[in-house]
């Protein structure tokens, strides 16, 4: 479903876009591993649960033995021409590293950046009012935050949580022979892409994107899981890589089973694939095994913004898309 898009239309004052406007993930990780410290194999107290070294969702940090603290923050330009929209949209995606590590947001923050002499400053009233209404339907307290004067505008949240210690989704605890399952269809890159060209707004993809993942990331707790991640700039092959080879397995991926929005199929077709997700397979390309497609591994890397979770495990009412197997070498990732 599509409708006309506002008369100010934000995503024309920002060179990319929601998640896709990310660093490239093989850049991101050559400076990130020159970095001292934020290793938890490397801290002396043993309270860093969660750090740098298996490219986590957010930091983990022991309390006592029933709390620990998730810490993580997001932001980006507009993924939509709606301010509001963007606003939940924004807040979504930033809430959802702390449902990826099996915590649940307790205080969150904005970050605000707005050029002020290009675009009326009631408009970003309207995208804070959207994160504070995600922040409340959340259960969140949005106390503040930090605004500066930018060239583009730009919006998210540094968010704080709580989780059980000893009951943390990561990124390397995923063990071969269990399915993998995704909570939320992919397909939104190239259909924000597409509306960011076109002005045409897809319904069906702000409603993706403004979906909390707290619902899948307490049924991941209840069935005793251990492994997950949420998948957004990186795509799915992405963050799927990131995961088997943190964990040391191989995911195999049945392609004819992931779930796409409507629409993305379309807009692949007619060329509106952003930069990021071709950076994204580019990336995984040398770790990927495949038997489909390019147009099919380039859905399947589409860099998505407030995407779903990617769980190991399976979780009633969502689609299992694949497995993990004991790990191949120089595989991480198998497409079928």
């Amino acid at each position: 479903m599509t409708t006309t898009a506002p008369a100010l239309r934000l995503t024309q004052f920002a060179s990319g876009g929601g998640c896709a406007c990310k660093v490239p993930p093989g850049e991101l990780e050559r400076v990130l591993g020159d970095l001292p410290g934020g290793r938890a194999d490397q801290d002396a107290t043993g309270d860093l649960l969660v750090g740098l070294e298996a490219g986590d969702d957010a930091a983990a940090v022991r309390i006592d033995g029933e709390r620990a603290v998730i810490a993580t923050t997001d932001f980006f330009t507009p993924v939509v021409d709606d301010a509001y929209d963007f606003g939940r949209i924004a807040a979504t995606n930033a809430l959802s590293d702390v449902y990826a590590m099996g915590g649940e947001p307790l205080v969150a923050l904005n970050l605000l950046a707005w050029p002020r002499d290009r675009i009326p400053f009631e408009v970003a009233a309207e995208v804070l009012r959207g994160g504070a209404d995600v922040c409340r339907a959340a259960g969140a307290h949005l106390a503040g935050g930090h605004s500066i004067d930018d060239p583009e505008p730009k919006y998210g949240l540094a968010v704080t949580g709580l989780a059980h210690p000893d009951r943390l989704l990561r990124n390397d605890a995923a063990s071969p022979g269990v399915p993998l399952t995704l909570t939320k269809p992919i397909g939104l890159g190239v259909l924000n892409n597409r509306h960011k060209a076109t002005g045409e707004v897809f319904e069906q993809a702000v409603a993706v994107m403004t979906t909390l993942n707290r619902d899948a990331s307490r049924a991941a707790l209840a069935a005793g899981l251990t492994a997950a991640t949420d998948v957004t700039g990186f795509g799915l092959l992405g963050h799927l890589h990131k995961m088997a080879r943190a964990s040391g397995v191989t995911a195999v991926v049945d392609a004819s089973a992931v779930p796409y929005v409507d629409g993305a199929r379309e807009a692949l077709r007619d060329g509106f694939v952003p930069g990021g997700s071709r950076r994204n397979l580019d990336w995984v390309r040398p770790f990927l095994e495949a038997g489909v497609d390019e147009d099919e591994l380039v859905l399947l890397a589409d860099a998505q913004t407030s995407g779903g979770l990617l769980v190991a495990g399976e979780l009633p009412g969502h689609p299992v898309i694949g497995e993990l197997v004991p790990a191949r070498d120089g595989v991480t990732v198998q497409v079928r």
